[in-house]
């Protein structure tokens, strides 16, 4: 089969063919319908051979969704012919975070060499994919995979962010998202579906600012020093409730820490180096800073359910597998509206 791998550190991914692998007990393998191309598969390609720890050649594609083509031996539950999309962050299933589905803050994972699909197990940019257990598996009913396939990230990650916020979010509220992009465009969408919060728009370029007014922020301003004081000016000077932060590089974490208020949450999403000062005196009073990942299973459901309902919707850039290393030139330039997907 072919596949999209990461083989040398430092090089571009190539398109390669592979063996078409087997389910073993346990395990259930899909035909490959969409993958998404993420920044965190960027970030990783950018490590150092001291720092890179994800194994190579690596199939990238932590974004899956596929049909149900194969099962192993002992697999019941599911049946082939199945429309799917991939819960990525796999656990132990048995730890106490992951009795309650929260697989993203697995106890064992690291001890045990689980590792995500794409971010360190055989990902799905390839012609299929071999998931580990069932329990992975989220249906997607009549859901098209190309358009939605990005939620199981893209929707997943900023979701989760929002939801442990909500208490916040109240009416006359304001929440700030920085960078409009992937996660962002999808992020400011949760924020009008969940929230009765103002939602205010930062990035770099009004190319970027134009799609986020497109899916419901109410302002959108350049994320340069002026934003702050216009953030502050919208909130009577008393600065954002939230501060979703999709960027996590130096200048957005310092940003955000400008706009943040009394009792804000600063949360940081991005995967970027920034890093922030935090102490008695560096923050506002009951100031909190958040690192949350990727999200739970049940919020998968959620997610794809309001996708369902129409509140939610990702911008997608389709690519074939072929084109796949395009993709990421594209995503690296900044020049992708929303997210690329790949169809094999």
């Amino acid at each position: 089969m072919k596949a999209l791998q990461y083989r040398t550190i430092g090089a571009k991914p190539e398109v390669v063919e592979i063996e078409t692998p087997e389910p073993g007990p346990g395990q259930v393998r899909l035909k490959i319908t969409a993958a998404g191309v993420c920044h965190s598969d960027e970030f990783i390609m950018s490590l150092s051979e001291e720092q890179y720890i994800y194994g190579l050649p690596l199939t990238l594609g932590h974004e899956g969704a596929g049909i149900v083509e194969k099962l192993g031996e002992g697999v019941t539950g599911i049946e082939i012919g199945t429309s799917v999309a991939v819960y990525g962050p796999w656990g132990c299933g048995y730890c106490y975070p992951c009795s309650q589905g929260h697989e993203n803050y697995c106890e064992n994972a690291a001890a045990l060499g689980i590792a995500p699909p794409g971010l360190g197990a055989p990902g799905a940019m390839a012609e299929y994919m071999i998931v580990d257990d069932p329990r992975h598996l989220v249906p997607l009913g009549d859901l098209d995979a190309v358009q939605n396939v990005s939620l199981t990230d893209a929707g997943l990650t900023p979701y989760h962010a929002i939801k442990h916020s909500l208490s916040k979010l109240v009416p006359g509220s304001t929440a700030v998202v920085i960078g409009t992009g992937g996660l962002g465009h999808v992020g400011i969408q949760i924020l009008r579906a969940v929230s009765p919060a103002t939602v205010v728009a930062l990035d770099v370029s009004e190319e970027k600012l134009a799609l986020a007014r497109e899916v419901g922020a109410h302002h959108a301003f350049l994320s340069d020093e002026s934003a702050i004081e216009r953030v502050r000016q919208l909130t009577g000077g008393k600065g954002a409730h939230a501060v979703f932060d999709f960027v996590g590089i130096q200048p957005t974490m310092s940003l955000g820490a400008g706009m943040i208020r009394v009792g804000g949450d600063q949360v940081l999403v991005g995967v970027g180096s920034g890093s922030l000062p935090v102490g008695m005196l560096d923050k506002p009073y009951e100031a909190s800073v958040r690192s949350p990942y990727w999200g739970y299973r049940a919020e998968l459901f959620e997610v794809l359910d309001l996708a369902r309902s129409g509140a939610v919707h990702v911008e997608t850039e389709v690519f074939s597998l072929a084109d796949a290393p395009r993709a990421y030139e594209r995503l690296h330039e900044g020049t992708l509206r929303g997210r690329a997907v790949i169809v094999p």
